[in-house]
């Protein structure tokens, strides 16, 4: 159905893709912190569901919209950035927690764990532009069977995200040992943490909707 060829490029702009600090990884790794390896993965899981919503637009061709209708962008592009900027005020603040301080938080429902880490990766439409841009490049048309050909080149792009995050989910409790005892490196973590965070909202922000073909 898809050649190697095709399976290869879609798993390599993958895993560039994951191994770049984003929100899906902070806000997981933050969970895993907090509340345990479980909150993590469960979180983990709602990221993959967006991916997969994503993957079905993309599939049926209804992710074009964000490229015909610019305003949609735009509108979901701010909403995002201005989510990431207000994690990166809780880091920065006075008195302001790093994601990987281990402090007492009132534990959330496994509902609404997996509902943040849908809506973290759903505020990000460059997913969409990703999945629009970057599949159709690997489907051959001959072969026929083209939404399938989809929703198998994209849930290859998410079995590679759910695995490095999945590493990360599990070595995050470690660093969280490590931070308590070395309180020095828990400071400068917070304010890179905060400072990436803050960087990333405005890149997000600023950043220009594709031009329509």
């Amino acid at each position: 159905m898809i050649t190697a060829g095709a399976a290869l490029g879609v798993t390599m702009v993958a895993l560039g893709m994951v191994l770049t600090p984003g929100p899906n990884m902070m806000y997981v790794v933050s969970r895993s912190i907090t509340q345990g390896r479980r909150a993590g993965l469960v979180s983990l899981i709602g990221v993959g569901a967006g991916f997969l919503c994503y993957v079905a637009a993309t599939a049926f061709g209804l992710s074009v919209v964000f490229t015909a209708v610019p305003e949609l962008y735009t509108a979901v592009k701010l909403a995002g950035a201005a989510y990431l900027g207000w994690l990166a005020w809780k880091t920065l603040r006075p008195g302001g927690a790093s994601v990987f301080a281990p402090v007492d938080l009132p534990p959330d429902s496994n509902r609404r764990l997996f509902a943040m880490g849908l809506l973290t990766n759903l505020l990000n439409p460059k997913a969409a532009i990703m999945y629009a841009s970057l599949i159709p490049q690997f489907i051959d048309v001959r072969a026929g069977h083209l939404v399938l050909q989809g929703f198998l080149l994209g849930g290859m792009q998410i079995v590679v995200s759910l695995l490095v995050n999945g590493l990360l989910v599990l070595m995050a409790g470690g660093i969280a040992v490590f931070l308590a005892q070395h309180p020095g490196w828990l400071r400068v973590q917070r304010q890179v943490t905060g400072t990436a965070l803050g960087l990333i909202a405005v890149k997000l922000a600023t950043d220009r909707a594709p031009a329509t073909a």
